[in-house]
Parts: C-alpha cells; sequence; structure tokens
C-alpha cells in the first residue's frame, strides 16, 4: 500500500531528524541534563508520525526544499 510506505518513509526521516537533534552532545551544555534526557524520551519513543507525514506531504506538494520540510516535521513533532 502506498499510504503505508509513505508513513514509513516519513517516519524514518523524522526520527533520523529528531535524533540528530536531540542528540547527546557533550560540547552542549546541559546535553545531559534530566530534561534533555526526558526530552529525548518523549519525543524519540516512536509513533505513528502522521503529523510528519502531513509536512513532508504539503513540502512535495509545494516543492519545497527538502532541508526545510526536515526542520518543519521534526518542530511539529516536538511541539505535539
Amino acid at each position: 500500500m502506498v499510504f503505508t510506505k509513505e508513513l514509513e518513509r516519513a517516519a524514518a526521516s523524522v526520527e533520523q531528524r529528531l535524533g540528530a537533534l536531540l542528540a547527546p552532545d557533550a560540547a552542549a551544555p546541559g546535553s545531559g541534563s534530566r530534561l534533555a534526557e526526558a526530552m529525548r524520551y518523549s519525543t524519540l519513543g516512536g509513533g505513528k508520525r502522521v503529523r510528519a507525514l502531513l509536512g513532508y506531504a504539503a513540502g512535495e506538494f509545494s516543492r519545497a526544499d527538502p532541508a526545510v520540510v526536515d526542520a518543519v516535521a521534526a518542530a511539529v513533532e516536538m511541539i505535539h
């Protein structure tokens, strides 16, 4: 099914972007804090990522820069 494949692709893309944004980084102050750990736990806990799929679909429709769409999809998932 096309929807399932697109959902999987969107989920993989946004998971990669979220992982990079929330990666524990020794150079970043506070990245090992309990708050940072809680953010990673709640955001990287998985899920269907339908919101991200909608963002990617809108980006494809509007021919937006894929890097910008990745950032928007990650932001939407973080806000949720």
